[in-house]
């Protein structure tokens, strides 16, 4: 566990203090009172923060491709199908492959690194058309990957890799996600927006995860850049480990910090929903602090404890229906010869304040976009 405190001299107090007035007061009217230190950060993210709110977006993905390649077979290697993003993602692939005829297998990884080798060693005895990698380091099955390679399978990854798009090593035709800046710096400019530049943060990680940590540490560095921000704790729990670690150490957090935890980031929204039976027990409101952004995937009972106001306020959803369907078009480009379509999905920000009725965020129009492309 790493805390650390940022510090400031006596001058930059006097001038927080002065400031502090014109900063807005965050959703804890009740929480101790915090030195606002960054007015103009807190500016700019309150801008970012509406622009990502904004819930009517059109589709602006691939609208030109190859026509559907026929009689084609995938296999979806998940790091763990309890991961609500890994499965809703595998639940995307299986809709848009089916639509156009393909047949999709789901093997489970179960959380382990022997599991996922396992996993990724019985999709490649299918000898199928191409194999989807979804949600674990390439790395961590390298043997794999290059019996996969050499098989001459087409590899698409599914937040395999730190960025969107190719890769050459490891050997990905290429690899769907986010742009990983854009969803921590989203998760940041929110805690810092909602809490005026006045906060008390904990961040929630997977180390293990190249994509998670490097989410994680840019979620810090922008909540460093607010010398309002406090952050009292990096978590690093596992994925597979969520469930059983997570009461204990939000219940070791209430008892160390107290009010001063005002807001969470968490690079899975799945913390939050293995963190509420801790804070229920401490007598914590839902709608109160700590106030909780999931820094990804946003799955369907992300919204739901945030329409419910259940210890979640905030998701950085990915469109996970949506990508299931880029990974399909991504491995029919690969069929045909053609090149990655060099998409990437733009960050959204669903609260309290937009999320209606909704169980997903997903871009209109991407259904009928894909079938175009793949009907010709």
């Amino acid at each position: 566990m790493i805390r650390t405190r940022l510090l400031r001299g006596a001058a930059a107090l006097a001038l927080a203090a002065a400031v502090a007035a014109g900063c807005t007061r965050g959703p804890a009217p009740d929480r101790p009172p915090r030195t606002a230190g960054c007015p103009g950060v807190v500016h700019t993210a309150r801008r970012a923060v509406a622009r990502a709110e904004a819930v009517n977006t059109a589709w602006n993905g691939p609208t030109s491709g190859p026509r559907a390649v026929p009689g084609k077979s995938i296999v979806f290697v998940a790091s763990t199908m309890t991961n609500p993003g890994v499965a809703g993602t595998a639940k995307g692939v299986q809709e848009a492959a089916r639509s156009i005829g393909w047949r999709v297998r789901v093997i489970d990884g179960q959380g382990t690194p022997d599991g996922i080798r396992g996993a990724f060693g019985q999709a490649i005895a299918l000898r199928p058309s191409g194999i989807v990698i979804g949600g674990f380091d390439p790395d961590a099955a390298a043997q794999q990957v290059k019996q996969a390679h050499a098989a001459d399978i087409p590899l698409v990854g599914w937040h395999a890799t730190r960025t969107p798009g190719p890769s050459a090593h490891p050997p990905l035709f290429t690899n769907v996600t986010s742009r990983v800046e854009d969803v921590a710096r989203i998760s940041a400019y929110w805690i810092i927006a909602t809490s005026g530049g006045r906060a008390g943060a904990v961040i929630f990680t997977d180390s293990s995860i190249p994509f998670a940590e490097t989410k994680s540490q840019l979620i810090r560095q922008t909540l460093a850049s607010c010398s309002g921000v406090e952050l009292l704790s990096y978590e690093n729990i596992p994925l597979p480990d969520t469930g059983i670690r997570t009461p204990v150490v939000v219940s070791s957090l209430l008892s160390r910090f107290g009010e001063r935890w005002t807001h969470s980031a968490a690079i899975n929204d799945v913390y939050f929903a293995d963190a509420a039976p801790a804070l229920r027990a401490a007598g914590r409101r839902g709608a109160g602090p700590p106030y909780n952004v999931g820094a990804g995937d946003g799955d369907p009972s992300a919204f739901e404890r945030i329409r419910d106001h259940r210890f979640q306020q905030a998701t950085v959803p990915e469109p996970l229906n949506a990508q299931g369907s880029q990974i399909v078009d991504e491995l029919n480009r690969a069929f045909a010869g053609r090149p990655p379509s060099g998409y990437v999905a733009p960050v959204h920000l669903t609260t309290t304040a937009n999320v209606g009725n909704a169980t997903s965020w997903e871009p209109s129009g991407y259904r009928e976009a894909y079938r175009r492309i793949w009907q010709g």
